[in-house]
């Protein structure tokens, strides 16, 4: 059975699916990644896909680009189909910002995800907690409290 997609949705004004293979026809971004996994120990892979937030500016998330701080109330949640969930800022990837190389990693040591699904992987983590595999959703959200009390 190959793998379904992966939804894009929430504050979003081009929410889509996302496949493998639409993932693989974007630009590709490699990294080697070596993380500290609890149960294993330290585990290195090769991983190829497209950087996350080229694959969230094309599906304009809901603030004013030209209001940098308007950004800074986003975030990205991202579920895998074993339940596991990870939440980042839109500021850790912006390039205005923290411009962290977080990838849509469509390929694991040059096998294609299509039956998996897409991992996110964060080279910059030590630990492997934040990898998820099997992405089922990604979420971006700008509606959460972040105003001044009063």
């Amino acid at each position: 059975m190959t793998y379904a997609g992966v939804a894009l949705h929430g504050d979003l004004a081009r929410p889509a699916r996302l496949s493998v293979r639409d993932l693989l026809g974007l630009p590709q971004h490699r990294v080697r990644v070596g993380f500290e996994c609890g149960t294993s120990g330290i585990r290195r892979h090769r991983f190829t896909g497209p950087l996350l937030y080229d694959v969230l500016a094309d599906a304009r998330p809901g603030f004013d680009p030209a209001q940098r701080k308007d950004r800074l109330r986003f975030l990205i949640a991202v579920t895998g189909a074993d339940g596991h969930h990870a939440l980042l800022s839109w500021a850790e990837i912006d390039p205005d910002f923290g411009h962290a190389p977080v990838l849509l990693a469509a390929t694991i040591d040059d096998t294609p995800l299509d039956r998996a699904g897409p991992q996110l992987v964060l080279p910059q983590d030590r630990c492997g907690a934040r990898h998820i595999s099997g992405i089922t959703a990604i979420r971006v959200d700008g509606d959460y409290p972040c105003r001044r009390p009063g």
